[in-house]
């Protein structure tokens, strides 16, 4: 009877342990779960050096701390949760309790710290560990067209600026204007156009844009204001206007006047805001307006 009732006993004892166990077990893969899912629904991408919209990404999660919100020891081998995911065309990462984490423009080892963070605000976690990995890049992809050498649709990276696009595109062409423009479309399909000034790169009183392009943006730049000289000049053709141009620099520019003309017979056919032609007599200290058609005269005697 004695020993009945101690394997009774015993036996009483090995359910109660393998009952606690069993909750314990639970307990851990609860936690698991929650991770593996907050892992799961995760929305993350990156380029090769920075994160970004598009990019797929393998992340990695240790669950390092759970023993220490469950108050139960657990196995020392650490259970490692991975899956892949995409950032979201804002840029952000939506994590379950955490919401949205902004991961654009972040290198990966930075992107892995701010997720880490997020799960750990969350208060499910107390130290995890996340590594992310990338596994496919999508390149996001800009066009630019107009006055430029090569105008095309080109790949780029986070942190591109227009004037990395532009040396993609073979540089903007003689006839380029000074002034571009970016043109930027929204979620609605509403296009935006940003007005960007290139002389601020030889003007030193002047700003340098330093705009950062995006998937589906669009540089261009258009034709420079422009006039026309013709006559007694050694070069006559169609130039640009620069800055601040008077009659006697744009002859100059026309290659200057030959032996049978006369800087004092110049006359200039102009276009009006309401399209009539007009021809004046201009100074040679005159400025040249755009489409200006100069004529050199040739002398009298």
């Amino acid at each position: 009877m004695r020993y009945g009732a101690h394997f009774g006993d015993s036996g009483m004892i090995q359910s109660i342990l393998s009952d606690r166990l069993r909750k314990t077990t639970a307990s851990a893969w609860i936690i698991n779960w929650s991770l593996l899912f907050a892992t799961i629904c995760a929305s993350i991408c990156s380029f090769p050096s920075v994160m970004a919209q598009g990019t797929s990404l393998k992340i990695t999660s240790t669950l390092a701390s759970a023993s220490q919100l469950s108050g139960t020891a657990l196995p020392t081998t650490e259970p490692e949760l991975s899956s892949t995911s995409y950032v979201a065309d804002d840029g952000t990462l939506q994590m379950p309790l955490a919401g949205a984490v902004q991961v654009s423009g972040l290198s990966p080892a930075e992107a892995s710290q701010r997720l880490a963070d997020a799960l750990k605000a969350g208060k499910f976690l107390v130290n995890p560990q996340v590594s992310i990995i990338l596994s496919q890049f999508r390149s996001q992809q800009v066009s630019v067209l107009g006055d430029v050498r090569s105008p095309a649709r080109f790949p780029v990276e986070a942190r591109t600026t227009v004037f990395d696009l532009l040396a993609l595109a073979g540089g903007i062409t003689e006839s380029g204007a000074d002034v571009i423009y970016l043109l930027r479309p929204d979620k609605a399909g509403h296009v935006s156009r940003y007005p960007i000034d290139l002389k601020g790169l030889t003007d030193s009183g002047r700003p340098i844009p330093t705009i950062t392009l995006r998937g589906g943006d669009t540089v261009f730049v258009p034709r420079a204001e422009q006039f026309y000289i013709s006559g007694e000049v050694a070069a006559p053709n169609m130039y640009r206007i620069e800055p601040g141009m008077t009659v006697l620099q744009a002859m100059s520019r026309g290659g200057g006047v030959t032996p049978r003309g006369s800087e004092n017979r110049v006359e200039i056919r102009r276009r009006l805001p309401d399209n009539r032609y007009v021809t004046v007599t201009p100074q040679l200290t005159d400025p040249v307006l755009p489409n200006d058609v100069i004529r050199v005269k040739e002398r009298i005697f």
